[in-house]
């Protein structure tokens, strides 16, 4: 008997780190003058995948539930909700644009990957309208609006819901137009996928911030990942990593306090609000282009 437990002990001892690598990255040293500072949280039950904010409510996202949150007093007013499959299935990310809220949504972890773009009123929280891509090379994560465009991340996998022989370095960024035509598109870092997507997730969350950078989480790592949009080629340039306290999923700027950002604490089901602090020198022209030593841009 001593045997077996002796056995079964240097088991689990061989076995934790793999265990661990499935649930979260090793962690990348925070890149020094770049800080996130926590202000408050709000409970929310739907807060597992995403969360929206215009100026007096914050809209927590699950799979097939929202919920509408007053930001000052926390109160729940409101929410939406459909059995699974009827007619969503998995939804993402969202924000807010001229009164409505757009949805990321997607089959996940169903392949072919399908996606969609999902509408509410936000006024009556009532399900208003629907842009469906159909099949998709990757499954649709985030959206957000840059320089009068949408731009929308098609992760793909490396285990659950994953295609066979695409991983998460396939994972893109595309641009459209109002009329859903692309117009752009842009490669994820590869270092960056291949951090992220250690444990076969990819970009579950992402928006254009302050500085005028694109900032990207992961699945799980409580980490917020500062891009730059490139002068030339398809690839963004990784500058900077944040710690914070959110596990990975997607966000929401704030559209009155430009450098608050709204985050999901997953396991506890609230929306953790925070302040994100960036060098002098990146604060700058809202193209995500440093206004003095360039040369001191360096990513990580």
């Amino acid at each position: 008997m001593d045997f077996m437990k002796t056995h079964f002990l240097l088991l689990l001892l061989f076995l934790a780190p793999r265990l661990w690598a499935e649930v979260s990255a090793p962690a990348v040293p925070p890149t020094p003058g770049w800080s996130h500072v926590e202000l408050r949280r709000v409970p929310a039950a739907e807060a597992r995948q995403g969360v929206a904010a215009d100026a007096e409510f914050l809209y927590a996202i699950g799979n097939t539930a929202l919920g509408k949150y007053r930001k000052n007093t926390g109160e729940r007013v409101a929410g939406w909700e459909c059995p699974v499959g009827r007619p969503l299935t998995h939804l993402n990310a969202g924000i807010i644009h001229e009164g409505r809220l757009y949805a990321a949504h997607s089959n996940y972890p169903g392949v072919p990957m399908l996606s969609s773009i999902e509408i509410w009123d936000t006024h009556t929280m009532q399900h208003t309208g629907s842009h469906s891509f159909g099949r998709t090379d990757g499954s649709l994560t985030w959206i957000d609006r840059r320089n009068g465009r949408w731009i929308a991340c098609f992760a793909h996998y490396g285990r659950k819901g994953g295609e066979p022989g695409r991983g998460p370095e396939w994972t893109r960024l595309v641009e459209f137009d109002d009329a859903w035509r692309q117009t752009g598109g842009w490669a994820l870092p590869a270092d960056l996928l291949a951090h992220i997507g250690g444990t076969g997730y990819s970009c579950s969350g992402g928006g254009v911030g302050p500085g005028g950078f694109l900032y990207v989480t992961g699945h799980e790592n409580a980490e917020l990942y500062v891009l730059r949009f490139p002068e030339a080629g398809p690839v963004l340039d990784w500058v900077a990593t944040i710690s914070v306290v959110a596990q990975g999923q997607a966000f929401a700027w704030d559209p009155v306090e430009r450098d608050v950002i709204h985050m999901l604490g997953r396991a506890s089901r609230e929306i953790i609000s925070g302040r994100i602090a960036i060098p002098p020198e990146f604060r700058a022209t809202g193209t995500g282009e440093a206004v003095a030593d360039s040369g001191s841009q360096t990513r990580k």
